[in-house]
């Protein structure tokens, strides 16, 4: 008897060693490490090497990586061509996928470290080498002497970023940065398992990665925080007008987590700690405790806590990203994670290939 689950709900569909996702108890460990800690206490490079190699670097392998990150920023002047013509009312998530399937794969089978960090590297160039291009201005090129969340937060202004707003954002990356067999790393997996070459798996994964589903931004967010700074009346009395219609309140409920996400509590830690007022910290603080309890009383036993993109709303205002770039700068970090799991799927390789049961007419 074949087994019928619908989106594959609770089927194991692979063995990973890259990250470990418990629902029940809110806790997220890249490679056994907690990833609220790491995201507190380590570099964006330190973590993106844990997760393709199993362990922390030392000082020289640090070195050694983020050196190879650095050489392999620019933007190939091939690329360079395809985003100029490239028309501008595309969205950034469609030129990221163009630009990646125009690569010449290093090799088509295994796939390599090599490809990862070249591809890793490429993301905020193509990115912010758009973003500034459907602004009609020139891109800027990497800054060699900057580490990778900061050298994407200057080729898109033009200026080095404050050191809250780059361990703001350094922080969400590595929060975001594995998760465990969600839609998109299941197709890179997937498109893997053929053999096909690694840009090909990436594509994959942004393919999946853009739809709504998936990779919803936190815009939603901050609209709810902007309801509630208009309500004359106060938080409570908005929030509870919404549940009433049967709205959805943004950044709260997660698939997985059945508790706050631990994503959430770590990024709140760290936007707290960088000292400074922050008026949107502030009412995102003030609106998670007010919806938390009237959650639990408008929908008991649904266990509706915050989740991460709750407070990325609040980097991405103080960062005055556009709504637009939200996505893209989670492919940023997640292109590390879709990357490990490749090389992981390349290690023991099997072809997916699921059954389906026939519901149609029978022979006639």
């Amino acid at each position: 008897m074949m087994m019928f689950s619908k989106g594959l709900e609770g089927v194991v569909a692979a063995h990973t060693a890259i990250s470990h996702v418990d629902g029940n108890k809110g806790k997220l460990l890249y490679r056994g490490y907690d990833a609220g800690e790491l995201a507190r206490t380590k570099s964006f490079e330190e973590v993106a090497y844990l997760l393709l190699n199993g362990e922390l670097p030392s000082n020289q392998q640090l070195e050694t990586f983020t050196f190879e990150l650095v050489k392999k920023r620019k933007l190939l002047s091939a690329l360079d061509n395809v985003i100029t013509s490239l028309p501008k009312e595309l969205e950034i998530m469609d030129v990221l996928r163009t630009c990646i399937s125009c690569l010449n794969p290093q090799t088509n089978w295994p796939p390599t470290k090599e490809e990862a960090i070249h591809l890793i590297a490429l993301f905020p160039t193509i990115i912010a080498a758009w973003i500034r291009y459907e602004n009609g201005e020139k891109p800027i090129k990497p800054d060699q002497t900057l580490g990778h969340v900061e050298n994407y937060l200057y080729m898109i202004n033009g200026e080095i970023p404050t050191n809250a707003h780059s361990s703001a954002l350094t922080a969400y990356l590595i929060l975001t940065m594995e998760h465990g067999m969600n839609a998109s790393t299941f197709a890179a997996r997937v498109v893997s398992s053929t053999e096909s070459d690694l840009p090909s798996a990436i594509c994959g994964a942004l393919g999946a990665m853009k739809g709504p589903l998936h990779g919803g931004a936190p815009t939603g967010v901050l609209q709810l925080l902007d309801d509630v700074t208009s309500h004359a009346e106060g938080p409570e009395k908005l929030l509870r007008q919404k549940l009433e219609r049967g709205e959805k309140l943004m950044g709260f409920g997660h698939r997985v987590y059945k508790t706050t996400d631990p994503r959430a509590s770590a990024l709140r830690d760290v936007l707290s700690s960088s000292g400074g007022e922050d008026h949107t910290l502030s009412k995102a603080v003030e609106v998670e405790k007010t919806a938390t309890l009237l959650l639990a009383e408008y929908k008991p036993g649904r266990a509706l806590h915050v989740n991460v993109e709750y407070y990325a709303a609040t980097v991405m205002d103080a960062l005055s990203f556009k709504s637009e770039w939200f996505t893209p700068t989670f492919c940023v970090s997640r292109v590390v994670g879709w990357c490990a799991h490749v090389l992981e799927q390349a290690e023991d390789n099997r072809i997916f290939r699921p059954d389906q049961e026939y519901i149609g007419v029978r022979e006639r």
